[in-house]
């Protein structure tokens, strides 16, 4: 096995620390990744701190991961030494269940394996991107094109593609007006993707305070949710919301915003239920809806529309030594709008 630096919390209230973790010999299919960024998700800072449920502690997270194939296996053909490459939430699934050859990987019935806290197929618990190299099945790399800046690319196998799936599935494009909820890390990228699809789009913040952000992004127009008459103004105007905010909300509230069969998809994650009054989806024939990552194949069409738009996070590049003020800031929303660790930091 090969020993390489880390990043890992060892409880839910100890703050994270260097350390070192194994990474599994390189089997036939396999792809040794010498890690150059990895992102900050606000679900690392949920794992960690066990408001998802139990963790296997000590844990490296880390689950938005580029850098360069620094060897590969035997039988490995989709990947060569030298290549630009990424790796999302996700490392393994079933490979045969519907859901699995559908391409929707995300979703297997058996439940894919996560890049970190999950068992792998060979019985170990996978580590995250907050560390020097991975090793990762072939199938579950991604490549990555150059058109995008080496270290913007990391939240795009998150946030990205968290954001680009559903607006791709509800069809945002041209005539379609689609609403943001929530200018953050997922927020700010489902903007400019939104965009980018042709759509026209709107913010839904608590305050302005983003506004000049949102507009640059390409939003047409950007309220602010604190204020009663926007909801007022807004009734009945949308065919399509993402809600961003891992907080609770007044679901109802924003039902009240869609058009004739229009759909709300949640893509943040509250640790506490949403409650909905089922009257409020049968004016419209409205939709409350969920949707996760994207497949695998799903998440290269990402990665190529974002190049070929010229799409990336606006991120903010971190030492290894500064996880633990990044996570703070992260929860006082204190960044603009991702937080990219630089893994030589941590060599």
């Amino acid at each position: 096995m090969l020993t390489v630096n880390a990043i890992a919390a060892p409880s839910a209230t100890e703050p994270l620390v260097r350390t070192t973790i194994e990474r599994r010999d390189l089997g036939p299919r396999d792809v040794l990744i010498e890690i150059s960024y990895a992102g900050i998700c606000h679900s690392d800072i949920h794992t960690v701190r066990g408001e998802w449920g139990a963790v296997p502690y000590p844990l490296t997270v880390g689950h938005e991961i580029v850098g360069h194939v620094t060897e590969v296996g035997a039988d490995v053909t989709r990947h060569a030494v030298g290549d630009r490459v990424g790796v999302g939430c996700m490392v393994n699934s079933c490979r045969e269940c519907a859901n699995c050859r559908a391409g929707q990987e995300q979703y297997c019935l058996q439940g894919n394996v996560g890049t970190y806290a999950s068992v792998d197929r060979d019985g170990t618990v996978t580590q995250g991107g907050y560390s020097t190299h991975v090793v990762v099945d072939e199938d579950f790399v991604l490549r990555v094109p150059h058109a995008i800046p080496h270290e913007a690319v990391a939240p795009l196998l998150c946030a990205g593609i968290t954001t680009y799936s559903p607006l791709a599935h509800w069809k945002a494009g041209p005539g379609t007006k689609v609403a943001v909820v929530g200018m953050g890390g997922l927020g700010h990228m489902a903007v400019k993707i939104a965009v980018a699809m042709g759509a026209e789009v709107t913010v839904l913040s608590q305050t302005l305070g983003k506004k000049d952000d949102g507009l640059r992004f390409g939003a047409e127009d950007y309220q602010a949710t604190s204020d009663p008459a926007t909801f007022e103004a807004l009734a009945n105007t949308f065919d399509l919301i993402i809600n961003t905010v891992s907080a609770s909300i007044d679901v109802g509230a924003y039902l009240g915003l869609l058009r004739l069969d229009g759909t709300m998809v949640n893509v943040g994650a509250p640790p506490e239920p949403l409650p909905v009054r089922v009257f409020s989806l049968f004016n419209n024939r409205r939709s409350f809806a969920g949707s996760s990552i994207g497949g695998i194949a799903e998440t290269q069409r990402m990665l190529e529309f974002c190049a070929e738009h010229g799409i990336a996070p606006e991120v903010e590049v971190v030492d290894a030594d500064a996880v633990n003020d990044a996570y703070e800031r992260v929860l006082s929303s204190d960044v603009r709008y991702r937080f990219v660790i630089d893994i030589d930091s941590l060599r």
